[in-house]
């Protein structure tokens, strides 16, 4: 009975095969529900912005809606700074000190914006909120994957960013319930307050990922204890190794090493997916509040539009988690087809009367267009290493944020047509996209071949 129980000593721990024998554990489960904190709040500071014009624009009697264009962009040029930068420190000094750095900054930054006078000072505001906004989605999904087993890693860095859209709802309440009493400042006192309350439990409490700690020796000490946690039947030798046995680790931090091992026609591809989707999805979240309001819709009527796009992105994103494990990115190009017909109907419906009808299609809007978003954060990824996985996420989604700027700034310019003409025109992404899609799920299925199956240990 005591030779059962003694431990035995290892001098190389295979952390991705460690991670699969112990399945899903509470660390997977407590790792979830800091993301879904982190995550929320990241969503309530995107769209807070866009809720936030239309009781601005009244207060500051602006009759001119394209004076919105570029503070709506604002944040977006930011974040493409942004997850570049902490996509950087990520790999470099951790995931959990990226996203603490994150949720500080554009905490502080969108504090001080609730005492704006004027737009030009919400721009900049906007502008380094957004360099804080960028570095949460990489680093989270990132931290998932990491600490997850292989057959749940879509799945679980899926759920843990599947509140993004549901905090991006939550400023279309404030709107509706504070704001005729408190005032338009209420959405940004709320979105700053709470990364910073987020911010500093975390510093005490949030775990950093394993597979980073198995590649970086100055987190030996760590790395033991958590090991100790998950697996307190294996004694680490002193002079142990550990490695991340079923991935190619790379030096450096270097952009090139994204364009390495089959990776060059497909790194490209995944930013020209990212901008994409994201010129659609920004459209559609920074002008459907202030389109609807200026289409003579009640105040209410348009919060709770963007509200249902929102809420239809979570529920997208947590039912397409299970076939991103399995089939990649093929139920993501089914997706961007589904988005073609439902986008370009927005208009139509939103000038045909029926509050009902214009909930249910911006439920569904949010459900392919968010849901696309939430699956090709993680799937994209999943196509890099540990080492480069922040840093690729966040080329990902910082280049990607080219589509996100140019989307709100479009809107600026055709503002003046149709409701009816400017929805229908702005499905055309994604037919591109699910073109570009199918196009990335062969070449990385070529680039994989041979390797699925395989024993992560040999």
């Amino acid at each position: 009975m005591a030779d059962a129980q003694r431990s035995h000593e290892v001098q190389v721990v295979q952390v991705s095969h460690l991670i699969d024998e112990r399945g899903l554990s509470s660390i997977n489960i407590m790792l979830i529900v800091w993301s879904l904190f982190i995550v929320f709040i990241d969503g309530y500071d995107i769209s807070a912005i866009s809720f936030a014009a239309p009781p601005i624009a009244k207060a500051w009697h602006i009759a001119n809606r394209g004076a919105f264009g570029p503070v709506f962009s604002a944040s977006l040029v930011g974040i493409l700074v942004g997850s570049g930068l902490f996509g950087y420190i990520g790999d470099r000094h951790g995931r959990k000190k990226a996203l603490i750095g994150s949720l500080v900054t554009f905490g502080v930054f969108t504090w001080i914006a609730a005492y704006s006078t004027s737009l030009s000072q919400i721009f900049w505001l906007r502008l380094v909120a957004g360099i804080g906004i960028g570095g949460v989605i990489p680093n989270v999904v990132a931290m998932n994957i990491e600490f997850a087993p292989r057959h749940l890693r879509s799945t679980l860095a899926i759920i843990a960013v599947g509140l993004v859209p549901v905090g991006g709802a939550i400023p279309g309440v404030v709107t509706a319930t504070l704001v005729p009493q408190h005032g338009w400042p209420i959405i940004f006192l709320i979105g700053g307050i709470a990364p910073l309350v987020i911010a500093a439990v975390a510093l005490f409490a949030l775990p950093e990922s394993i597979k980073y700690m198995a590649i970086h020796e100055g987190h030996r000490q760590d790395m033991e204890r958590l090991i100790a946690v998950i697996r307190p039947d294996i004694k680490v030798a002193p002079n142990a190794r550990f490695v991340v046995e079923d991935e190619k680790q790379y030096p450096g931090f270097n952009p090139k090493y994204l364009f390495r091992d089959g990776l060059h026609l497909i790194t490209p591809l995944l930013w020209l997916l990212f901008a994409l989707n994201l010129m659609g999805y920004f459209f559609l979240l920074s002008w459907t509040p202030l389109l609807l309001t200026a289409s003579k819709l009640p105040l209410q009527v348009a919060a709770a539009a963007g509200t249902a796009l929102q809420v239809g992105g979570t529920v997208g994103a947590f039912a397409i988690c299970r076939s991103v494990d399995k089939y990649g990115f093929r139920p993501i190009a089914l997706l961007f087809v589904l988005a073609v017909p439902v986008v370009g109907s927005i208009g139509f419906i939103g000038l045909g009367g029926s509050v009902p009808a214009l909930v249910v299609v911006s439920f569904f809007a949010g459900f392919c267009v968010l849901g696309v978003q939430s699956a090709i954060n993680v799937a994209g990824a999943m196509v890099y290493p540990t080492s480069l996985r922040a840093n690729g996420s966040g080329w990902e989604l910082g280049l990607g944020r080219i589509g996100s700027i140019v989307g709100p700034l479009v809107g600026g310019v055709f503002v003046m047509l149709p409701i009816q003409q400017l929805y229908m025109w702005s499905a055309l992404p994604f037919v591109v996209g699910a073109v570009i899609c199918y196009i990335i799920s062969r070449l990385n299925e070529a680039r994989l071949e041979g390797r699925l199956g395989q024993p992560a240990v040999q």
